[in-house]
């Protein structure tokens, strides 16, 4: 996975050049179809291959996937910013992004159901045709008005000429840092801890069960997401961005210092961890779609794929540092290690966001 956010990092650099120089429409293409084609490669798995080709192979076609994915959805991003009324941008990012979050979610539980099913070749290559109906439904149903190539566009460096995109980016790198510093490791191992009783079918129960609740709560987050809008009906965008910002900073800490008092697995605790789960999420989820409705009001129409990549790149960068520091984190002080580094990353992105200041954009319309 550290792969695949490393991939997300060099891929949202290039992309938004890359939709600049090919059109827009090139790169949503282009991504679904690395997609339908690290979906076929995988199919192609030996298991009498050894471990390390094994491994190697899979992380390999992880980070096309990823590729994939990124140039996939900076093409979508950029694409609302580009035909979506402006009245309605807040609204029709919310629908997409909290859309995707769902889904995401979801898919969790039917990937689980085609393994069950179908087993794993047949899951890939059921995955796989879903992915090229869309693609044909996508290339004739895309409407009009995407930006077609430039061939004279050139790559002129990773940051964006405008402050307010480079705050918002730094904003979100830690937004996301903060989220993974405790939900990669510390999470998954605590509940682990609690729900096994070292069993192999005690870990097999527990090990479906985490990721379950994990799943659903993707789903949850990706409804306040959509939600976001009608939560935040005449706030002004970015006095909203701060705002949520600091309201996120005390969840993980405190839930740190109930960790540090628990001193390890309690019933207690357990009950205290998933009710912040739940509210990190919801407050997490309004941060989240405010940053995606700023980065489109902010993002002029000939540079937004450019300032969208650069975003994502920065959403990726926030992921893979947020991986990292939450296994070294649980290694040096446990649970409570993990959510003081959430708590501290969670503190850099209110501080990143205060920087932006409330101006002129209209109202996020519900």
């Amino acid at each position: 996975f550290l792969l695949y956010e490393v991939a997300g990092i060099v891929t949202n650099l290039y992309a938004g050049y890359l939709a600049q120089r090919f059109g827009l429409a090139a790169t949503l293409y282009g991504g679904m179809v690395l997609q339908i084609g690290a979906l076929a490669a995988l199919t192609q798995l030996d298991p009498g291959w050894s471990v390390g080709a094994a491994v190697a192979f899979v992380m390999a076609v992880q980070g096309v996937s990823g590729v994939a994915k990124d140039l996939a959805k900076m093409s979508s991003k950029s694409a609302v910013k580009l035909l979506a009324p402006e009245e309605g941008l807040f609204r029709w990012v919310a629908v997409l992004t909290g859309s995707k979050n769902a889904v995401k979610g979801a898919g969790f539980f039917l990937g689980a159901a085609l393994l069950a099913l179908a087993g794993f070749g047949p899951a890939l290559w059921a995955m796989a045709a879903v992915l090229l109906a869309i693609l044909i439904a996508v290339a004739a149903l895309l409407p009009p008005g995407l930006p077609a190539r430039d061939k004279g566009a050139k790559f002129d460096g990773w940051r964006s000429p405008d402050p307010r995109v480079n705050r918002l980016s730094l904003a979100r790198m830690f937004l996301f840092g903060a989220r993974d510093a405790w939900f990669v490791v510390g999470i998954p191992v605590y509940f682990d801890s609690v729900l096994s009783d070292g069993s192999p079918e005690g870990r097999g129960w527990a090990f479906f069960a985490v990721g379950g609740f994990l799943a659903l709560w993707i789903v949850g987050y990706g409804a306040v997401q959509a939600l976001a809008p009608r939560l935040l009906r005449g706030a002004e965008p970015v006095a909203a961005a701060i705002r949520w910002a600091g309201l996120l900073v005390p969840v993980p800490l405190g839930l740190a210092l109930a960790a540090a008092l628990a001193g390890g697995p309690a019933p207690w605790l357990t009950l205290t961890l998933v009710l912040g789960l739940l509210l990190f999420g919801a407050v997490f989820a309004v941060n989240s779609s405010v940053h995606s409705y700023l980065i489109l009001a902010f993002g002029q129409a000939g540079r937004i794929t450019r300032d969208v990549g650069f975003y994502y790149m920065s959403n990726a960068a926030g992921r893979l540092l947020g991986t990292l520091l939450s296994g070294v984190s649980y290694q040096l002080g446990g649970l409570p290690a993990c959510l003081s580094t959430a708590g501290a990353m969670a503190a850099l992105s209110f501080l990143a966001v205060r920087r932006l200041r409330p101006a002129a954009y209209s109202a996020p319309s519900s």
